[in-house]
């Protein structure tokens, strides 16, 4: 705990500034459900609203879906455990969504429609008052159709509204101690697929195998973007020269390969946020 407050008084007057205003918030909804996905941005948002309110005024809801890989199921199971939150699991099928699957460019819009849908409900029948979510003011920098449904059916994004950053989000949720404060980015595994091409339940469990031999291979960040039977690979920088040794290259595209994709490729930008949007200009 000592390192944990030693750190806190490390940080920055706007980190500081920005937690208070957060409070703030909370305490004036008096009760929540926080939208859970395990990232970094919902786990400080669950804390801070644990903190603010106390666990019997938090819900915090995960829902599953062909899109939620495994293996972030099981570190909200660990992060719920650690937090002692009440927690909910709801399932969901977005490839059932009008549309969805043909992959359009506002393909998230409908996505965030049909959860948020939900989770108002649920707040419903709870008496729960407010549904909150973990976008930060880095968000309004790509191509985010999900913010419209947001906007339209009343959520609230506390960490935008107190002018979180994401570095930011970071820097408190070491300050907490938060095992997640430098959880590398997630997004969806329909973000894997370039708008036009169909998402397919067998696209996304190939693309999530494929991800998770990678990670499994102890590279730090992966997107595997999905071409058909082309697999584009998109990891740090600095883990570049490792991939392209000799024996592990040989290991990644025979495993790829006996996945189904035919043609392996390494894309020399590295790993980016969003490069599916590059497109849209």
């Amino acid at each position: 705990m000592k390192r944990t407050a030693d750190y806190k008084e490390k940080m920055n007057s706007s980190a500081k500034e920005k937690h208070e205003k957060l409070k703030a918030i909370f305490k004036d909804m008096g009760k929540v459900l926080v939208a859970f996905s395990g990232g970094v941005d919902s786990t400080l948002l669950l804390k801070v609203a644990q903190d603010t309110l106390g666990n019997k005024n938090v819900l915090a809801v995960t829902a599953l879906s062909p899109l939620y890989p495994e293996r972030e199921l099981q570190g909200v199971k660990k992060l719920i455990q650690a937090l002692g939150a009440r927690h909910r699991l709801i399932h969901s099928n977005e490839l059932e969504i009008p549309g969805f699957s043909k992959n359009p460019p506002n393909r998230c819009y409908y996505c965030k429609s049909k959860l948020f849908k939900e989770l108002l409900e649920l707040a419903r029948e709870e008496t729960l008052p407010s549904v909150v979510e973990g976008s930060t003011l880095d968000d309004d920098q790509d191509h985010r159709p999900g913010k419209r449904a947001i906007q339209e059916l009343g959520i609230r994004s506390p960490l935008k509204e107190t002018g979180f950053t994401k570095a930011e989000v970071r820097e408190l949720s070491r300050a907490l101690g938060l095992s997640t404060w430098d959880k590398p980015s997630f997004a969806c595994l329909a973000s894997r697929f370039p708008y036009g091409e169909e998402i397919t339940e067998e696209g996304l469990k190939r693309v999530d195998r494929a991800e998770d031999f990678l990670f499994g291979l102890g590279f730090k960040q992966v997107r595997v973007r999905h071409y058909g039977h082309l697999a584009r690979i998109e990891i740090l920088k600095e883990e570049m020269a490792r991939l392209m040794d000799g024996s592990l290259r040989a290991t990644v595209v025979d495993h790829l390969k006996g996945m189904g994709y035919r043609y392996i490729t390494l894309d020399l930008e590295g790993f980016r946020s969003g490069s599916m949007n590059e497109v849209l200009g």
